[in-house]
């Protein structure tokens, strides 16, 4: 991989042995297990769940801080998600939600697939009533590059079971976040 770090410097027009570069083909892949270290886990891993026989009403992690990587330019985008169930019998460990989060940040991704990928492994591993992810982003290869807009916000929503089926639940969700 080194190596073809450094065929990569030399391609954009950099010289490699200068001083400031010596060190990068190490340093970018140290940043490389860090930034694509979500394909090394697994959400079952992480699902620490509990009981809550009484509890049922929504349970919500908002301004999660995000950062992925844009599958199509390898730039980032950066923002924040909302991540949302209703328990039927079981909570999580509130801190999951953020790793399950991280977990699929932390690959090569478009936004609306890990909004899908987290409710997803909610409905799969904790059998919520319902599950919900919503995520708000800058895309730097909008705006480094293409079109350029500086301002631009992407929003997605991936939501599952009752707050599709229930229109209050839905509501309820939609005021928490504001």
């Amino acid at each position: 991989m080194k190596d073809n770090i450094i065929a990569l410097l030399k391609h954009i027009g950099e010289d490699p042995e200068r001083e400031g570069l010596l060190e990068t083909p190490k340093r970018i892949l140290k940043s490389f297990k860090h930034l694509y270290s979500g394909y090394s886990k697994k959400p079952e891993d992480i699902m620490k769940v509990f009981d809550s026989e009484t509890y049922d009403q929504i349970v919500l992690l908002k301004d999660i801080e995000m950062f992925s990587m844009c599958e199509h330019h390898m730039l980032p985008f950066i923002g924040k998600a909302h991540i949302a169930y209703i328990p039927d019998g079981k909570v999580l460990g509130i801190s999951k939600l953020a790793r399950l989060l991280e977990i699929y940040a932390r690959r090569l991704q478009i936004q609306e697939r890990i909004g899908e990928q987290v409710t997803t492994a909610l409905m799969e591993h904790l059998a919520p009533k319902g599950a919900a992810c919503i995520i708000e982003a800058k895309h730097l290869c909008m705006q480094m590059r293409g079109v350029e807009k500086q301002h631009s916000m992407m929003v997605t929503s991936s939501l599952k079971g009752a707050f599709i089926t229930d229109p209050d639940a839905k509501h309820e969700l939609m005021e928490l976040i504001k």
